[in-house]
């Protein structure tokens, strides 16, 4: 291999120049007569060669660099046409055809399609001008080609004016949609918009946003550009870089600007995906620079060169990495295949690409096969001269087959169908043997109809002349030691998706996420990107998602807040988490503990209520007021210790609205009666006469009982009505709800405990009056401490209250309501239960007599004493009895005088017993 690769810089110079032009006739590179001609465009020769001599004449140059992949293009023109005059197609006429070679250059191209403007058989080849082209006849009806968008551009210009169809196979630039400034223009490929959305759609989903672009510097190359640049944007990928390398071979810059573009691959370390959207000369060049500087990479190839024989070959391109490109979707080509097969019996006269390429097969047949390609991409024209007639003929029937490239073959044959058909529909009612049977523009409007029956499917030109056919997605892989182009997947244009026939091949395409070509770390899901001074959105920091936001997806711009009112998020969060429900349930240890405490309480009521129902004809039970209030007073007991249920589990209106209420109007009750029994307790045991009045206008129990509870009623109904409590959710909590309920006006709630704070003190001011009781019968004096315990218990639940939150703040209300319950309950009834059950002997009508007595007859002689003996007794001033009961009928009638120094004389009146008797028996009735 190695004495093979030196020999051929022996026969081989820099280009191969193709034969010259001398006149009219040379210029065309095949040709066939026929009825109607069809004009052919193709860049046979990859580069045409410019003149060193000074001054630059404008002489049409000769070509070099044979291209097989075209060369076959203009195979498959000529093998469609000669299958269309073989077939019924349009029966009784011929087509003909003229095939030019534009050597991938526009002004190639452009002297080309001047002769396609020239007047039909004219010996001249003259252009006439006109005003108006509607009778002319040029000599074609229609172009097939160019092989690169830039020249389709400016040949559609010149085509324009006669409005001549011009249909390419290859040029997929977005622009040439536009029928305003290309109005004659049609092609039977997708045109690259659809080509640059399946690029970033690939890059998309391998999850790569940091790539490298590189393009040829023509106008093909710019639009491709400018088309993947607004697909990357909208896909969220960033170029990193965009490396323009000029369109033509002889430029001097070339391999200037080749080198630049590799040392900027091997410097951006980060990229490892390359889109290259050029010509497969270009590539070649590319790679074969890249190789030596063993860079890998993935490839992204355009339509241009993703399925190019000739590049896969390259020694050592296993070296370069992956190979992902896009091709046109190709059709069934088995019958050019045979027609290769046959292609040497046919005549080379009136093919000068045809004999150019027997020559090279004469000069180059004994090379391998890689060096066989190079040795016809390379060989000079003296060389050909000089060779071919000393070497044998060989024909390599396997090389032809191996360079096509399906879907360039597939949609020139598919053009030369298109303007046939279109031929076919002018044809019906003329005699299309006279060439002035109808004009270009005429064919132009039957094109925009044309329907072709590709593969047993329809397919026709959409209103911007494209042919949306979807691609071939292209995997370049190694096989046994050389690389294979095979089909990994199929784009759908219409729907934007990828098509796998089988898992093995969506294998292949998962597989190319392994491969990392990101400017940044992808954030994870509860990260967030926030970008850096990069003027890159794709560069940027992952940071956490603050408490109560989430990202739930990759690389996210932003992350999403959640509803705080029903969901939390902590920080770096995927997802919002439903906030826990709080409220004092059933099963809570403090509830169970609070609910055995009323039931104690509630047993602690029923048990006293048989007590007394037992001992209902004691004194002391009769001085409690009697069974009906006792039952009253427990009953209220037992609807506040009943109440403290509606203060635990789920909230609910009712329960708001009933819990308060009942506790407000019982607490009510409960202090009214035992109001009335202070009231009763000092009216029996005052002596004051005055305070005694004041008393009996006040004592009336029925009426007062009544009264008070009923303004309790009132405010309570007021509240219910106005501003009624009603269940609420609490987010003070960041992670939970609390069921609470609100009091709905705090001003109907604090009125409501301060009327029963007014009554208690009222209550505890009369019954403090007759704290100084027999010890027997001090029920004041336990009323008295029960108010005490009421107004501690109040006074601190209020800042308790206030400062509380959370399912706990029932319990504080509940705690409150059994301290102060238990209070009063206790203190009233518990003193009087212990007499019945404990001291029995001073529940008998006789003790409580007795103890009456002793404690009326004591109070009897205070009152005698005047309040001036009292005053000057406690000024210590010693006061002499001057007269003092000196007979025995003063003393038997009862008289005393008393004298005070300095003070009138004072007369009393002793009780006689049968008096104090008297008194005790109305007390004890009253009481």
């Amino acid at each position: 291999m190695a004495f093979v690769i030196f020999l051929i810089p022996c026969f081989v110079i820099s280009t191969d120049i193709a034969f010259s032009c001398q006149n009219a006739d040379d210029f065309v590179g095949a040709s066939a007569p026929g009825d109607i001609i069809i004009g052919g465009l193709f860049a046979v020769h990859s580069e045409m060669l410019h003149p060193e001599e000074d001054p630059i004449k404008p002489v049409i140059q000769n070509c070099a660099g044979f291209e097989i992949q075209v060369f076959l293009q203009t195979l498959a023109m000529i093998h469609a046409i000669e299958t269309i005059n073989n077939s019924t197609l349009l029966s009784g006429v011929t087509l003909g055809y003229e095939i030019y070679d534009t050597c991938a250059e526009v002004t190639k191209a452009m002297a080309s399609a001047l002769r396609f403007l020239s007047k039909f058989n004219s010996s001249e080849d003259a252009v006439e001008f006109k005003c108006n082209y509607s009778d002319y006849i040029p000599r074609v009806k229609a172009v097939t080609g160019a092989s690169y968008s830039e020249v389709s551009m400016a040949v559609s210009r010149l085509l324009a004016l006669q409005l001549i169809p011009q249909v390419s196979p290859a040029s997929s630039a977005e622009i040439l949609s536009d029928k305003i400034r290309f109005p004659s223009f049609f092609r039977t490929i997708p045109s690259d918009f659809h080509q640059t959305r399946a690029m970033t759609r690939l890059i998309y989903e391998s999850g790569w946003n940091w790539i490298g672009v590189i393009a040829t510097d023509d106008d093909n190359g710019r639009f491709a550009l400018e088309s993947f640049g607004v697909q990357a944007m909208a896909n969220n990928v960033c170029i990193a870089f965009k490396e323009m390398l000029p369109a033509y071979l002889s430029d001097s810059t070339f391999h200037t600007k080749v080198d630049h573009a590799i040392e900027k691959i091997v410097k951006e370390t980060r990229v490892n995906v390359i889109v290259v959207f050029m010509r497969q000369f270009h590539v070649l060049k590319l790679f074969k620079k890249a190789i030596e500087k063993n860079v890998k990479k993935v490839w992204i190839a355009s339509d241009n060169w993703s399925a190019a024989f000739k590049i896969s070959t390259i020694p050592n391109i296993r070296q370069l990495g992956t190979v992902v490109g896009f091709g046109f979707k190709s059709g069934d080509i088995s019958s050019f295949q045979e027609f290769l097969r046959n292609l040497h019996e046919k005549p080379t006269e009136n093919n000068k690409f045809l004999h150019e390429y027997i020559m090279l097969l004469s000069v180059c047949a004994y090379l391998e096969y890689h060096d066989f390609q190079t040795c016809i991409a390379n060989q000079s024209q003296d060389d050909l001269l000089e060779n071919a007639g000393s070497k044998p003929q060989i024909w390599r029937d396997d090389f032809l087959n191996a360079n096509i490239e399906q879907g360039f073959i597939h949609s020139t044959i598919l053009a030369v169908y298109a303007i046939a058909h279109a031929i076919k529909g002018r044809c019906k009612d003329r005699d299309c043997k006279d060439p002035s049977a109808f004009t270009p523009w005429e064919l132009l409007e039957e094109l925009k109809k044309v329907v072709v029956i590709d593969d047993d499917k329809e397919v026709k030109f959409d209103p911007n002349g494209d042919m949306s056919t979807s691609y071939d997605v292209l995997l370049w892989k190694e096989n046994d030691g050389h690389v294979e182009i095979t089909t990994m997947a199929e784009y759908d244009a219409e729907k934007g998706g990828f098509i796998f026939e089988d898992e093995e091949k969506k294998k292949d395409f998962l597989a190319l996420k392994k491969v990392q070509s990101t400017c940044s770390q992808h954030c994870r899901p509860g990260q967030v990107k926030k970008v850096t001074e990069s003027p890159h959105t794709c560069c940027y920091e992952c940071i956490y998602c603050p408490e109560n936001h989430y990202s739930n997806q990759t690389d996210m711009d932003y992350c999403y807040r959640c509803n705080n009112k029903t969901y939390w998020a902590p920080v770096n969060s995927t997802t919002c988490y439903r906030k826990t429900i709080y409220f004092l349930a059933w099963t809570d240890w403090f509830a169970i503990f609070l609910l055995l405490l009323s039931a104690f309480g509630v047993v602690v009521v029923l048990s006293i209520c048989i007590i007394f129902t037992k001992n209902l004809d004691t004194p002391v039970v009769k001085a409690s007021g009697g069974l009906i209030v006792c039952y009253i007073i427990l009953f209220s007991h037992f609807l506040i210790f009943l109440s403290t249920v509606f203060f635990i589990d789920v909230p609910t209106d009712f329960k708001c609205k009933t819990r308060q209420a009942l506790f407000g109007i019982s607490f009510t009750l409960c202090i009214s009666c035992i109001l009335i029994k202070s009231l009763k307790i000092l009216l029996a045991f005052s002596f004051d006469p005055k305070l005694q009045n004041f008393l009996k206008c006040m004592y009336k129990p029925i009426p007062a009982v009544v009264t008070c509870t009923g303004i309790q009623v009132i405010i309570c109904t007021f509240w219910l009505i106005f501003r009624t409590p009603f269940v609420n959710q609490n987010f003070s909590i960041p992670k939970a709800i609390i069921l609470e309920c609100n009091e709905g006006s705090i001003v109907a709630f604090g009125i409501m405990l301060a009327y029963i704070a007014a009554l208690a003190f009222i209550c505890f001011i009369f019954a403090f009056k007759g704290r100084k009781l027999p010890e027997n019968y001090n029920e004041a004096k336990f009323i008295t401490f029960g108010m005490l315990i009421y107004f501690i218990a109040w006074i601190v639940f209020i800042p308790v209250y206030a400062t509380t939150f959370g399912k706990y703040l029932p319990a504080v209300e509940i705690i409150v309501v059994l301290i102060s319950n238990y209070g009063i309950l206790c203190c009233t009834f518990l003193p009087k239960c212990y007499i019945i059950i404990y001291k029995q002997e001073t529940n008998t009508k006789s003790a409580f007599l007795k103890m009456v007595y002793t404690y009326s007859s004591k109070s009897a002689g205070s009152v005698a004493v005047s309040q001036a003996s009292l005053d000057s007794k406690s000024s210590s001033l010693r006061a002499t009895v001057t007269d003092s009961c000196k007979t025995e009928n003063d003393s038997v009638n009862g008289n005393c005088h008393f004298q005070v120094p300095g003070q009138p004389l004072i007369k009393g009146k002793v009780l006689p017993k049968n008096a104090a008797r008297t008194m005790i028996r109305k007390r004890v009735s009253s009481i």
